[in-house]
């Protein structure tokens, strides 16, 4: 299964948001085993030094890690886990926020939709 990569934004970065979105979503448990570099490299169709190179940025950001002859493995360190979907909210929030910000949109003008959409009215 090969994925649509998107040209504005690197290859190893849209795999390394594909993980941690899978992990986000419980998806991929804590402490469960990844697939070596190879399968996740054929099984996205990308090359195995690009996937290495995801294994490597997840290690550096303290949401995997390898164990020698094992493989690599999601931390199952849960404070790292919530800190990680922080992180991802906060991203989230920030680039709606500059988004409607750069569309001529008020904060409060776009809490009151969604306030009205969540309750199911119509515009």
């Amino acid at each position: 299964m090969s994925i649509d990569f998107l040209p504005d934004k690197p290859i190893y970065q849209q795999l390394i948001d594909r993980i941690t979105g899978e992990i986000i979503r419980g998806n991929v448990k804590p402490g469960e085993k990844l697939p070596s570099v190879r399968e996740y490299a054929v099984e996205v169709g990308v090359n195995a030094n690009t996937m290495q190179r995801v294994y490597k940025e997840l290690e550096m950001m303290r949401i995997s890690e390898t164990k020698r002859g094992q493989g690599t493995f999601v931390t199952d360190n849960e404070t790292r886990l919530q800190q990680l979907r922080d992180e991802v909210k906060e991203g989230l929030v920030e680039s709606f926020l500059n988004s409607i910000e750069a569309l001529g949109f008020s904060k409060k003008e776009m809490i009151e939709f969604i306030q009205t959409r969540e309750r199911g009215e119509k515009q």
